[in-house]
């Protein structure tokens, strides 16, 4: 696992940038499924890496999200 995306995304939760982790977590997304397009090489390594890291924005979002009952349902995502 990518110490860097695990310190980049434990800078956005620090200072509450939950912005930041979306628009990570929208690159990584087309990142992977251009990644399952590739013809020619094996990219199993490379989507393995991306969905690792999808993992991690996903704990960071997860830490930003508010309490139940905060915000209304339609607030989040």
């Amino acid at each position: 696992m990518s110490t860097s995306i695990e310190l980049i995304v434990a800078g956005y939760v620090k200072v509450k940038n939950r912005k930041a982790l979306e628009q990570l977590r929208v690159h990584r997304r087309k990142l992977l499924n251009e990644l399952k397009e590739v013809t020619g090489i094996n990219p199993i390594n490379a989507v393995q890496t991306v969905q690792d890291e999808l993992l991690v924005i996903e704990a960071g979002l997860e830490e930003l999200k508010p309490p139940p009952g905060s915000l209304p349902d339609n607030n989040w995502d």
